[in-house]
C-alpha cells in the first residue's frame, strides 16, 4: 500500500476558489477522476442524466488513486491518496488541475497556468503517521483564521470522518481504524497535535 501527503499550491498566493460553487467544482474532479475515465469532465457534464448512467455502467475503468483525505483552501489545497498503480497520483493530479484551471480561467476571463509549478508529494510510512497528517490536513482551516472548528469549514473531509457527511468522498475505514467520536476527540486534543508536528514534520509539505 503506497499512501502519499500531496500538496499544491497557486501561483503567487493567487485565490483560485472564489466561490462555492469553485470549491464543489473541484470536490466534483476529485470524485471523478479517481476511476481514470475516457470523457473529460466538461463533456460528461453536458450528457444528459440517463446517458451518464448508461456511460457509468459501460466504461468501468481501472482507478487511479483513492482519496483518504482533502481539505480544499482559498489558494492551495492538501490530498492524502492511495497510489493504486504507478504513476496514478501524476495522471491523477494532472486531470483535475488541468480541468479546475480550464473551468476557472474561463469563469474569470483569465489565461495562463494557475498552479505552481509539480505537486509535491511525499511517502506516509505507517499508520501513526497517516492518522496524525489527517489530523493536521483538517485542522488546516482553524489553524489558517478561517473558522473557530474544523467541522465549519465545508471543503474538507473532516465532517465525513466524524460522521455529519453522508458523502462519501473517502474511504476512510479502509485505512483508519478509528470510531467517529474518538477521532472527534484526537483532532480537538491540540496539546497533543502541536507534539505531533514534530513527528510528522517531514511530511507536512508547506
Amino acid at each position: 500500500m503506497k499512501i502519499y501527503h500531496v500538496f499544491t499550491k497557486s501561483i503567487a498566493g493567487f485565490q483560485i476558489f472564489l466561490s462555492n460553487k469553485d470549491y464543489k467544482r473541484m470536490l466534483e474532479l476529485l470524485q471523478y477522476y479517481k476511476s481514470n475515465p475516457i470523457l473529460k469532465f466538461s463533456e460528461y457534464k453536458k450528457l444528459k442524466n440517463k446517458i451518464k448512467i448508461h456511460y457509468e455502467k459501460s466504461h468501468k475503468t481501472s482507478y487511479l488513486v483513492e482519496i483518504i483525505a482533502y481539505c480544499l483552501m482559498p489558494t492551495h489545497l492538501h490530498l492524502i491518496l492511495e497510489e493504486i498503480e504507478y504513476p496514478g497520483i501524476s495522471e491523477y493530479m494532472r486531470k483535475i488541475l488541468d480541468s479546475y484551471t480550464r473551468y476557472f480561467n474561463k469563469k474569470i476571463g483569465r489565461k495562463g497556468p494557475l498552479w505552481e509549478g509539480r505537486i509535491k508529494k511525499v511517502f506516509v510510512e505507517s499508520d501513526t503517521q497517516l492518522l496524525h497528517l489527517t489530523r493536521y490536513v483538517h485542522l488546516n482551516p482553524v489553524s489558517a483564521g478561517l473558522v473557530k472548528k474544523p467541522e465549519d469549514w465545508e471543503y474538507s473531509s473532516y465532517k465525513q470522518y466524524i460522521g455529519l457527511e453522508k458523502e462519501k468522498i473517502c474511504n476512510k475505514e479502509k485505512f483508519l481504524d478509528i470510531l467517529e467520536k474518538e477521532y472527534k476527540e484526537f483532532v480537538e486534543d491540540r496539546i497533543d497535535y502541536q507534539r505531533s508536528l514534530e513527528f510528522i514534520k517531514h511530511i507536512i509539505l508547506e
